[in-house]
């Protein structure tokens, strides 16, 4: 397999420890000291052999910043889009380049830089069973997380009809991509026993794909097969959910059972460092009558001092200190809107 890492998204909740040069993947959250991306590379290394198996594609602006934390990574094994459009474009971009070295018989593996698993062996059994099912059948290959309770923050994946098992993995034909639910539909999705929760990692021979976009995406792959990378200023910005995955009838999944998270905002640390003490402290801190809330700081001198708060988030990160409510942490977007708008705060960004 070759494995492809996407680096290059942004990771806005989490400011203001993540900022435009300094994105969610680039930082270290559950305080094992390696950043998301580094943790995301030693977990693929096997699947790809080593470092030269292995492959990243970021954002112009972060290219530094990848090299610097992934020493080991071949530099034509680095591509680099000169601006961001969302996942269609850089996984037809990348799977193009990999079939021009490898083939259109190569398998690859799409993974994102930024998601927690916490079960390696398990991860690696179910993307060798991927692979299997995405060699034998000519499919795309996608894992359905079951779920471990009736999120609203993540797309789902229906399974359809069973058609085999790989490895010891069942497959099935995949029904539908549903889109984030509310709480209702949520609950629905679970009583049925079919749904997963769409873990954003997709694993396809390259010629299924290449072959996929040109029927459902040829506004995408026809202009970097002509032209190359140049193009991309012009490429409509999609997801590869939106562009591709939503209409093929080449997709199957399978059901897996890992600890996965994709660390969304700033809760997700809660719920991998939560132990029975009433607060997560990724700080020095002193509470009186503080329960429930996160609490992180960069600086090991900087001292947090609560006083009756409850299910709150505190994160001091040099010049910026953010307080919120846990329930109102998506709104972090927005408060960098606000801040994006005057001049004053740009180099807090």
């Amino acid at each position: 397999m070759i494995p492809v890492i996407l680096a290059g998204g942004k990771g806005e909740r989490f400011w203001p420890l993540s900022r435009k040069h300094r994105p969610k993947q680039f930082l270290s959250l559950d305080g094992s000291g390696k950043s998301l991306l580094q943790a995301t590379a030693d977990r693929l290394l096997s699947l790809a052999g080593g470092w030269q198996g292995l492959w990243v594609i970021t954002a112009a602006h972060l290219e530094a910043g990848v090299r610097d934390q992934l020493p080991h990574l071949p530099p034509e094994n680095l591509l680099v889009e000169v601006e961001g459009r969302d996942t269609a474009p850089a996984v037809a971009w990348a799977t193009l380049e990999i079939a021009k070295r490898y083939g259109e018989e190569a398998i690859i593996g799409f993974f994102p830089a930024d998601h927690w698993i916490g079960d390696q062996a398990a991860f690696e059994d179910t993307l060798k069973s991927a692979e299997q099912l995405a060699a034998e059948k000519g499919v795309i290959a996608t894992l359905g997380i079951t779920p471990t309770y009736p999120s609203t923050g993540y797309g789902y994946i229906e399974q359809g009809e069973k058609i085999g098992f790989y490895g010891n993995l069942p497959a099935y034909q995949v029904k539908r991509f549903a889109e984030k639910p509310d709480l209702p539909t949520a609950e629905q999705f679970l009583a049925t026993g079919r749904y997963g929760w769409n873990g954003g990692m997709f694993i396809f021979p390259a010629g299924v794909v290449l072959s996929e976009l040109h029927t459902y995406a040829p506004e995408i792959i026809e202009p970097l097969k002509q032209q190359g990378p140049s193009c991309y200023p012009t490429l409509p910005k999609l997801s590869i959910d939106y562009a591709l995955m939503e209409k093929t009838q080449r997709t199957c999944v399978l059901p897996v059972t890992f600890h996965w998270d994709d660390l969304g905002d700033w809760n997700a640390i809660e719920r991998l460092l939560k132990n029975e003490n009433p607060n997560v402290e990724i700080a020095k801190h002193v509470g009186l009558d503080t329960q429930g809330a996160l609490l992180y700081a960069t600086d090991d001198d900087d001292l947090i001092v609560t006083i009756g708060l409850d299910d709150t988030v505190i994160v001091r990160d040099g010049k910026v200190t953010l307080i919120a409510k846990k329930e109102r942490t998506q709104d972090i977007k927005r408060v960098l809107k606000l801040l994006q708008a005057d001049p004053q705060w740009a180099e807090l960004l």
